[in-house]
């Protein structure tokens, strides 16, 4: 399957957290979208990996995207090495996206801007036909370059180089979220769970996420946005293309 736009990052939750909302805004104009997790997030304060892979699955079925995969890297150890980006480099080729959205480029979580540089590398390496990659079935795969690999923005503030308007879905992003719910503040997990409290977990932190959507709409005339940086220039064909 052929997809639009594929987002990958650490963490499941990192996608939800960051980007869910551009993820459906462009579905809505039809494009294919799909998540990569690099980890299944298992030095997470709390929760479990296979709790954490069922929660993807719940938030997947929300989002009602196309295809959800998880690489299996090592959650905090992962490297930005030739192993770890020719880990990433077959599902570039598997699903030929054209846009590529990834962690931010520095972050509080260590495993966000490291991830976001494998990314990025990843998807130059992937376009070199002299490496050599095998699907599922043994065969060779075809060399496979994304257009543009954004950055999005989590926790610490980054100005970004264009916001997108999620006004009309960030109901459903925070629904997203939710489905997470060893990890954020969901009343009615907390009631029924002895696992301590971490960064994420407190009812301030979701308080955040929609603070921080609302300043990035605020920005552009809007309710809510979310925004990326991008290293390369952005060109455009159409000036009605912007808010």
């Amino acid at each position: 399957m052929k997809l639009d736009i594929l987002a990958i990052t650490a963490h499941p939750d990192d996608v939800e957290l960051c980007c869910a909302g551009t993820l459906l805004a462009q579905m809505a104009l039809g494009k294919k979208v799909g998540i990569l997790d690099l980890t299944k997030g298992e030095l997470g304060t709390r929760g479990t990996p296979e709790g954490r892979l069922k929660e993807g699955r719940d938030s997947a079925k929300i989002l009602n995207i196309d295809v959800r995969d998880n690489v299996g890297m090592s959650d905090g150890f992962f490297r930005n090495d030739e192993t770890h980006q020719k880990a990433i480099i077959p599902y570039l080729r598997k699903y030929q996206p054209d846009i590529v959205i990834t962690n931010a480029i520095d972050d509080r979580h260590p495993d966000h801007g490291r991830g976001a540089q494998l990314v990025a590398d990843s998807c130059f390496y992937s376009g070199l036909r002299m490496i050599e990659t095998l699907d599922e079935l043994g065969n060779n795969q075809e060399a496979w370059r994304p257009r543009q690999v954004f950055h999005a923005i989590q926790d610490r503030y980054i100005k970004p180089d264009f916001i997108v308007d999620i006004t009309a879905f960030h109901d459903q992003k925070i629904e997203a979220i939710r489905a997470f719910k060893s990890q954020f503040h969901i009343p009615s997990y907390v009631e029924n769970s002895n696992e301590p409290t971490s960064y994420i977990s407190t009812p301030e932190f979701l308080e955040f996420i929609i603070a921080r959507a609302r300043e990035m709409g605020h920005a552009i005339g809007v309710t809510f946005g979310e925004g990326f940086t991008s290293y390369r220039a952005l060109g455009v064909r159409d000036l009605s293309t912007f808010v």
